[in-house]
């Protein structure tokens, strides 16, 4: 396994790798320049622009030369600054909105080439024609997916609504690839689900974090508590939940946390970046509608809960988590989380482009820096009995080329980087799982979640599958090559 293993995303809505980001939307403000604009290094563009249009060996685009200089120039700042051109803002908006027009797949990093399906969506076109968690993507219409980036492949999966592809599926177990004709269409996702999975227990998953999560959060613990009112334990479960739109961390908190309880703050350049965020609507209502949590059952401030994150909960699912923390209102439980600290604002450029700008790290109550570290559980568990899977060999924020460094702590945390036997020896034994059902009986993590609030022993990770913590130096700008 010589390539950097991928956290898996919701790749349905453009989430790549896990690494989401923690979203506030403004518009482009126009301020004045504050320094004088550096003149001689201007020139230089001008002249390098001079000389690709007359000594390139062939004509080029003047907008594609321009739109890649700036996605280039917002690119270099760090790993999750961007230029959106139409397709990228359309899909972000989309995203963020819970829907995207196509298959309504959820799938993961390749395997051997392939692409993996994690799950299809409910009642998607995928999920009706019977695609099923565990198939392996070989071909997209005519052409094979070998040596197709992930990003091309969901590219070549979404389209116009109505507009059809065609999916070659391997499956374990059929002797032939299965072909699927499927036609694309607006998929509706919900970003909250959740069951009670034994008496008095609930389990309640956030995916995502989107525009309509508070509400969704609303209504699906309502829903929980109609099934059983005497409820005595929450597992809320944030594994893999690569981030995306702050309202919807700080509702998710506020739904635990006692009223009016500071969430999360914020410090950047900017003025309107220095901030606290408190769990009232006005922070967290998107669209400044009703509040969603004041129907909430007053027992839920009180429940006890238990937390779930890994090395996928990024971002948005930190900001709950470090928040849940702090207040001790909750106990975390899996492995570290990914580290991204920082949050992205989009300044909208034309009608339709924009660039994704970093312009603030995000604290949790208390004051703790998540960037390049993220959250440590309180109750380290593997994702099995056996051992943490892949976990522990996913990149994280510390890993990645020039991201943020800490500014209240010393330590970083990477993924751990094991002897190619080890790497292979993780990958066999991965291949041979059934994929795992997030909720089911066969959720060792969640067992051992529930074990914890019924106060039953709690099986701990092992010493040797911990990520690795490493200094300030090495965990600065530039990260692991």
């Amino acid at each position: 396994m010589g390539k950097k293993l991928k956290n898996t995303g919701l790749i349905g809505l453009g989430v790549v790798a896990g690494i989401a980001v923690s979203l506030q939307f403004s518009a482009m403000a126009q301020k004045p320049v504050e320094q004088p604009l550096p003149l001689e290094e201007l020139r230089q563009l001008a002249d390098v622009y001079g000389l690709i249009k007359s000594d390139y060996v062939e004509k080029v685009d003047d907008k594609k030369l321009l739109t890649e200089a700036i996605s280039g120039m917002v690119a270099s700042l760090d790993p999750h600054s961007a230029y959106l051109d139409k397709r990228a803002y359309a899909e972000l908006r989309e995203g963020s909105q819970g829907k995207f027009v196509g298959l309504g797949i959820e799938i993961g990093e390749n395997e051997d080439g392939y692409i993996k399906i994690v799950a299809p969506i409910e009642d998607s076109p995928a999920w009706r024609a019977g695609i099923k968690p565990g198939d392996l993507i070989s071909r997209l219409d005519n052409s094979p997916v070998k040596g197709m980036s992930l990003e091309d492949s969901i590219k070549k999966m979404r389209g116009e609504p109505h507009s059809k592809v065609s999916l070659t599926v391997l499956r374990k177990g059929e002797p032939e690839p299965l072909v699927f004709q499927l036609t694309r269409e607006e998929i509706q996702q919900k970003s909250v689900k959740g069951k009670i999975v034994e008496p008095g227990y609930a389990w309640l998953r956030i995916a995502q974090f989107q525009d309509p999560t508070v509400d969704d959060l609303a209504a699906k613990i309502t829903e929980l508590y109609k099934q059983d009112p005497n409820l005595k334990g929450l597992v809320l479960d944030l594994r893999n939940d690569p981030g995306g739109v702050l309202q919807g961390a700080i509702g998710v908190a506020a739904a635990f946390l006692p009223k009016d309880a500071a969430i999360v703050s914020t410090n950047g350049q900017l003025s309107d970046s220095k901030q606290i965020f408190y769990g009232r609507p006005e922070y967290y209502a998107v669209h400044n509608e009703s509040d969603a949590l004041a129907r909430l059952p007053a027992a839920i401030k009180q429940i006890p809960l238990a937390v779930l994150v890994n090395s996928g909960s990024a971002s948005a699912s930190e900001i709950v988590a470090g928040a849940l923390q702090d207040y001790k209102r909750a106990q975390i439980i899996g492995s570290q989380t990914f580290g991204k600290g920082s949050v992205q604002t989009i300044r909208q450029l034309t009608a339709d482009t924009a660039v994704k700008l970093t312009t603030a790290r995000y604290y949790t109550p208390n004051g703790r820096s998540i960037q390049a570290k993220g959250i440590a559980p309180d109750l380290a568990v593997d994702e099995y009995a056996d051992g943490d899977g892949l976990n522990a060999l996913r990149p994280r924020e510390a890993d990645l080329d020039k991201h943020l460094v800490n500014d209240r702590d010393q330590e970083g945390v990477r993924a751990r980087h094991e002897e190619p036997e080890e790497q292979l020896r993780l990958v066999t034994q991965e291949k041979k799982r059934k994929p795992l059902e997030y909720g089911s009986s066969d959720d060792f993590q969640l067992q051992q979640a529930l074990n914890h609030l019924k106060g039953l022993p709690v099986q701990m990770a092992r010493p040797e599958t911990r990520v690795v913590q490493v200094g300030a130096a090495a965990a600065g700008r530039g990260g692991s090559k």
